[in-house]
């Protein structure tokens, strides 16, 4: 990024600048100076983020998550999830990255976490486990491992768990947006009626370029399509590969199917294939993002932090950071789920791609 108009940042005064009495005085008015703390929020050049390049693993994770089964019954916990809480931020923060949220869920046969609705917006990833479903405004959603279910802000949604042994999907919600705009808040409901064919988005939407005819005069609701197989976004991701050049990311965004945006305003999803022995450094932006291992080995630098990844293991990426990714099999394709905070980023007038 180049800007004619850049310059170097000159000193500013300090608080101790000023007289004791004068900052006595601001402080009893609940006033305080710009400038001594002006560039801790708005630093020169580049931002600095709290974000620390960080590396979950599901082997460490899956333990305890199981552990929490035994120790906390659905009734007690509601949600029962371990939140990735990123060390730049604090455990207290509940940050994966500054805008990000995301932890894992656990269920269990038989159990169903009930039904509510909140104002943030969230998606799940489905790790591992048959059996499991959510429901989305009475919308039956099956789960396999690898799709990927909205649940957008004030959508009443449930999960319950009908075969056996445990089901574990990826939570990733816009919480820590929606806390800075002290507009977090959640409402209990009753248990939902399904009320349509399991699956029925998925069923509607099930080709790309075509949709139900009746919907080509109607206003499009926000939502029309609430869950992406990922039975239908890996073969898809194999035939890109084969028309994709060498050196090139193999790349597709999960979009509305109605207007092709993204699927939330403030979320961004997508899904990425490295070829066997593959090695590339993605195209840089400002957004921060999460990666999540759906299959495969690979090694990943992040902001200069090398960090080794398998199978369901999750990396945490600051804004404007470089990332690298290498698939360690010579033999097999790697594949990874992507979150960032592009679309809030493009709605405010902030996003940036850079050179390499």
């Amino acid at each position: 990024m180049t800007d004619t108009q850049t310059q170097a940042a000159p000193a500013l005064g300090t608080l101790e600048d000023l007289p004791a009495g004068y900052r006595a005085a601001m402080t009893a008015r609940n006033l305080v100076p710009l400038w001594p703390s002006m560039r801790a929020f708005l630093p020169h050049g580049a931002p600095r983020p709290q974000t620390r390049p960080t590396l979950w693993r599901y082997a460490d994770v899956r333990p305890l998550l199981l552990q929490a089964g035994e120790l906390t019954p659905i009734e007690k916990a509601e949600r029962r999830v371990l939140v990735f809480a990123n060390p730049g931020h604090g455990l207290d923060g509940l940050h994966c990255t500054g805008t990000i949220y995301v932890g894992m869920q656990l269920i269990l046969p038989g159990e169903t976490a009930p039904s509510h609705r909140h104002t943030p917006s969230a998606v799940r990833l489905v790790v591992e486990g048959e059996g499991g479903f959510t429901v989305v405004n009475g919308e039956r959603l099956p789960m396999q491992r690898g799709d990927l279910i909205l649940t957008p802000a004030l959508q009443w949604h449930e999960h319950s768990h009908t075969g056996t042994g445990p089901v574990v999907w990826l939570d990733a919600l816009d919480v820590p947006v929606v806390l800075a705009m002290e507009a977090s808040y959640a409402l209990e409901g009753k248990p939902q009626t399904v009320r349509n064919a399991p699956d029925a988005s998925a069923t509607r939407y099930r080709r790309a370029g075509l949709v139900p005819y009746a919907s080509l005069d109607a206003r499009p609701g926000p939502y029309p399509l609430l869950r992406w197989p990922w039975s239908e976004v890996r073969p898809a991701l194999e035939a890109l590969a084969g028309d994709t050049p060498a050196g090139q990311p193999v790349h597709l965004g999960y979009v509305n199917p109605e207007t092709g945006a993204e699927c939330l305003p403030t979320l961004g999803f997508s899904a990425l294939m490295l070829r066997p022995g593959e090695d590339m450094a993605l195209p840089r932006d400002s957004a921060s993002a999460v990666f999540h291992v759906v299959t495969g080995t690979l090694q990943a630098e992040v902001a200069g932090t090398p960090l080794a990844a398998e199978d369901a293991d999750v990396i945490a990426a600051p804004a404007h950071a470089p990332v690298r990714l290498a698939n360690r099999s010579v033999s097999k394709p790697a594949f990874l789920f992507r979150i960032d905070d592009a679309p809030l980023q493009r709605r405010i007038g902030i996003y940036e791609r850079f050179s390499a």
